[in-house]
C-alpha cells in the first residue's frame, strides 16, 4: 500500500514544484490549546502547532489559540474520532473467542418404576465458547481496515484545525486592515473638513465661486460615508472571529498595527516531501488504504470459513441422585455456494470505492501543489506591488501638500487640490489593500504547507 500511495504521490508531483457600544476585552486573554495538535502523521513527523506566532503579535496568537479550544467544528471532529475509535474496537473484537453462560432452570413431573408420579426441579448451568478461525484474513483486513479509518478521521480533524488557525489569523490581518481603513478615512475626513471650511470663507469673501464650494461640499460627503462602512465593516469581521473562537458577538482586542505586522522569512529550495505533512493528504491516504484493505476483506469472504464451537455444564437436578457433566467440542465450515450475486456486488462496490479513493489521493496531491504554487506566488507579487504602492502613497502625500499650498496662496483652482487628495486616498487605500493580501498569502504558504516550512524533529 505504501508503494502504491509513493506512486500515485509520484505521478501528482509530475510538472509540479442597531448595535450598542462594545467594550473591547484585555489583550492579555489566553486560552490553551487542546492536546493532541501535533499528531504524529506519515514519516513519524508531526504537524507545526505554532506557526502563527511567526507573525509576532501576542494577539493574534491567544486569538488563534482560542480559535483551536473552543471551536465548534473541530469538536465535532473529535467526537467522530470517538466513534471512529469505537468502530475499530467493534471490528478488533470479531477477532476475540466469544463466551456466554446459561442458567436454564426446568421443572416437571418424574414417574417412579412404580408409577408413583413425583415433582422434579432442575438446572443446566453451562458456559459456550466460540471462535472463528479467520484462515484467510477476512476478520483481520476488516480490523486493519478500521484502524485505516480511524487514522483518516483524526487527519480530518487535524484538517479542520489547520483551517480555523489559518481563517482566524487571516481574519484578524483583515481586521487590522479595517481598522488602518478607519484611521485613513478618519484622517481624510478631517482634511476635507478643514478644506470645506477654506472653501467656505472664500466663497463668502468673494475669493472663489459657488462650484469650488459645492464641489468640497461633495468630497467632504463622499469621505464621511467611507467612515461607517468601514466601522460596519469592523463589526462584522468582529463577529465572524468571535464565532472561529466560538463565543458570541464581541469586541476583538488588537495587537501590532498592519503594517507592524513580523514578515516570515521563506528559504529556497523547499523539498516536496514537506506536503506529506498536510493532514488532508494524510487523511486521503489513509482512506486508500482503509478501502484496499476492504477490498480484500470483501474477496477474503468468497473462501471458505471455518469457525469452532464448545459447550460444558453439567445438569443438576432433585430426580437425581449425582450431578452429570456434559461437554461438547464441534467445528463447522461455511462456504458461500450460492448467495445470488450478493457477495460479488459487494466486491464490485468495494473495487469501485478503492478507486475513487486511489483519484481522490492524487487529486488531493494535486490540488496541494497547486495551493502552494499560488501563495509562494501571492506572497512574491504582493510584496511587490506594496512596495510600489508605497511610492506611489508617499508621491501622493506630497503632491497634495503641494497643490495644498498653492490654493491657499491663490495660484491654481480648487479642483487641483481636489485631485491630488483623491490620488493620496485610492493610494493608501490601495497599500493597506496590498499588505493585507501579503500577509494573508503567508497564512495561505502556511496552511497549504501543512503547518509551516521548517522540518519537525522526528517523534518517536
Amino acid at each position: 500500500m505504501k508503494a502504491v500511495s509513493a506512486l500515485l504521490l509520484g505521478v501528482a508531483l509530475t510538472g509540479c514544484v442597531a448595535r450598542g457600544p462594545r467594550r473591547d476585552p484585555p489583550a492579555t486573554a489566553t486560552a490553551s490549546v487542546p492536546g493532541g495538535w501535533r499528531t504524529p502523521v506519515a514519516n513519524g513527523v508531526a504537524i507545526a502547532g505554532d506557526w502563527w506566532t511567526a507573525f509576532g503579535d501576542p494577539v493574534l496568537t491567544a486569538l488563534v489559540e482560542r480559535a483551536l479550544a473552543n471551536n465548534v467544528d473541530i469538536a465535532i471532529a473529535a467526537s467522530r474520532i470517538e466513534e471512529a475509535r469505537a468502530a475499530e474496537a467493534l471490528a478488533r473484537a470479531q477477532l476475540s473467542p466469544q463466551v456466554g453462560g446459561s442458567l436454564p432452570e426446568t421443572q416437571g413431573q418424574t414417574l417412579s418404576p412404580f408409577g408413583t408420579p413425583s415433582r422434579a426441579i432442575g438446572a443446566q448451568p453451562g458456559i459456550t465458547a466460540s471462535f472463528d478461525l479467520d484462515l484467510f484474513g477476512r476478520l483481520r483486513l476488516a480490523s486493519r481496515a478500521a484502524r485505516a479509518q480511524l487514522l483518516a478521521t483524526a487527519a480530518a480533524r487535524d484538517t479542520i484545525r489547520l483551517a480555523t488557525a489559518a481563517t482566524t489569523a487571516s481574519g484578524y490581518v483583515t481586521l487590522r486592515a479595517l481598522d488602518q481603513r478607519l484611521a485613513i478615512a478618519r484622517a481624510t475626513l478631517a482634511a476635507r473638513s478643514d478644506a470645506l471650511r477654506i472653501a467656505r470663507r472664500r466663497f463668502e469673501t468673494g475669493y472663489s465661486s459657488r462650484l469650488e464650494y459645492r464641489q468640497a461640499q461633495a468630497e467632504y460627503a463622499a469621505t464621511a460615508q467611507l467612515v461607517p462602512a468601514a466601522e460596519l465593516a469592523i463589526a462584522r469581521q468582529e463577529n465572524a472571529l468571535s464565532l472561529l473562537t466560538g463565543d458570541p458577538p464581541r469586541a476583538i482586542a488588537r495587537g501590532r498595527a498592519l503594517d507592524r505586522l513580523a514578515i516570515p522569512a521563506i528559504p529556497d529550495g523547499l523539498p516536496a516531501d514537506l506536503l506529506r505533512r498536510r493532514p488532508d493528504l494524510y487523511q486521503a491516504e489513509q482512506t486508500l488504504v482503509a478501502a484496499d484493505l476492504t477490498l480484500d476483506s470483501q474477496r477474503a469472504a468468497f473462501l471458505p470459513n471455518l469457525a469452532l464451537t464448545g459447550t460444558a455444564g453439567v445438569v443438576l437436578s432433585t430426580a437425581l441422585s449425582d450431578p452429570v457433566a456434559l461437554f461438547s467440542l464441534g467445528a463447522s465450515v461455511l462456504a458461500p455456494l450460492f448467495d445470488g450475486g450478493r457477495l460479488r456486488a459487494q466486491e464490485n462496490a468495494a473495487t469501485a470505492r478503492r478507486d475513487q479513493a486511489a483519484f481522490a489521493y492524487r487529486r488531493t496531491a494535486l490540488v496541494a501543489f497547486r495551493e502552494v504554487d499560488d501563495a509562494l506566488a501571492g506572497v512574491q507579487r504582493t510584496g511587490k506591488q506594496a512596495e510600489d504602492l508605497a511610492q506611489q502613497a508617499a508621491a501622493a502625500s506630497g503632491a497634495l501638500q503641494n497643490a495644498t499650498n498653492r490654493y491657499r496662496a491663490g495660484y491654481s483652482a480648487y479642483i487641483e487640490q481636489l485631485d491630488a487628495q483623491r490620488n493620496l486616498l485610492t493610494a493608501q487605500l490601495s497599500l493597506v489593500q496590498a499588505q493585507t493580501d501579503r500577509l494573508t498569502s503567508y497564512v495561505a504558504l502556511y496552511q497549504a504547507m501543512g503547518g509551516g516550512w521548517t522540518r519537525p524533529v522526528p517523534t518517536g
